[in-house]
């Protein structure tokens, strides 16, 4: 690595042109400014040729200047990064599950109009991805429906998420041979998701795995286009209901006492957030919840079941 102190010497002698003035801007003697270009030079190359009436910088001379400005542009990157303060530009990383992040993405666009600085970035996967990610510091936060127990990893109560059964807008659902004729809708984890709600509206019903499947696909913001479009039914976390656009087209059928998820906010906890990732978390704190994104869709109070 080459010298720092040289390396301003060098950057002296060329703004004003003279190893005299050079000198006498860093309060030092001609023959060091000379001598640091000279050790310059002995790594590099020739540098500068002196002229009557200045230097003429060299091709490598050019290239020294440039990679100055490199360096410095490197430094002001490190600070910003290094920096705890909301002012200082940076991105933020988050990473959750599909429902959640359904909800917080455009929460996540709506901060960076307001602050143009920070740049967001975010990416949806599972509970394993995103401690894995954390872990490695490649997010600076991730949501995770288990609460971890690693001890690397600091965790906090987030939000609560209810399960729900969601059908098509003009279905009536009163006992399980209604599921039945309506057919089930399916996403990874969708046959443990279903029965924990499922088990406890019908109880002794037998099996998710008995109902006919209906459609399939592997990203839950596109169930609820199933079921809006009459295929069948499906259970999803709310927050997927929430951030579907079409709340007209499908219902949610009351099941009694709720089958709830905490979901937890995850982060390395050996380090502080940077302030800019705290400010985001309080930002989502406030929203996240709130009554305007919190209904939309048709409650369904199901009748007594039939005898």
């Amino acid at each position: 690595m080459l010298n720092p102190t040289w390396l301003r010497t060098f950057l002296a002698l060329v703004e004003l042109g003279n190893f005299t003035r050079a000198a006498e801007r860093l309060d030092l003697t001609q023959a060091a400014v000379s001598q640091h270009l000279r050790h310059l030079e002995d790594e590099l190359g020739l540098l500068v040729i002196r002229r009557p009436r200045g230097i003429e910088l060299t091709p490598a001379g050019r290239a020294l200047i440039d990679y100055c400005e490199e360096m410095e542009l490197a430094g002001k990157r490190l600070a910003s990064r290094l920096s705890d303060s909301e002012d200082e530009a940076g991105e933020i990383g988050l990473i959750t599950p599909g429902s959640i992040g359904l909800v917080l993405f455009p929460l996540l666009l709506d901060l960076q109009q307001q602050r143009p600085e920070w740049k967001m970035r975010h990416r949806f996967a599972p509970d394993s991805e995103v401690i894995e990610a954390v872990l490695e510091s490649r997010y600076d936060l991730g949501i995770v429906a288990l609460k971890p127990d690693d001890p690397r990893l600091a965790a906090s109560k987030f939000i609560e998420e209810p399960l729900e059964l969601v059908v098509p807008a003009n279905a009536d659902v009163h006992d399980w041979s209604d599921l039945e004729r309506l057919g089930f809708i399916d996403y990874p984890e969708a046959h443990m998701t279903a029965s924990r709600l499922l088990s406890r509206r019908f109880p002794g019903n037998p099996g998710v795995g008995s109902l006919r499947r209906q459609g399939f696909s592997n990203q839950i913001s596109l169930i609820p286009e199933f079921v809006a479009r009459g295929f069948g039914f499906t259970v999803i976390p709310r927050y997927a209901r929430i951030a579907f656009g079409r709340a007209d087209a499908i219902g949610v059928v009351e099941c009694g006492a709720p089958v709830i998820d905490t979901l937890w906010l995850i982060r390395r906890a050996e380090w502080p957030l940077p302030a800019r990732c705290a400010r985001t978390v309080e930002y989502l704190r406030e929203r996240v919840g709130a009554p305007a994104t919190q209904d939309g869709a048709r409650k369904k109070r199901p009748a007594k079941p039939k005898r």
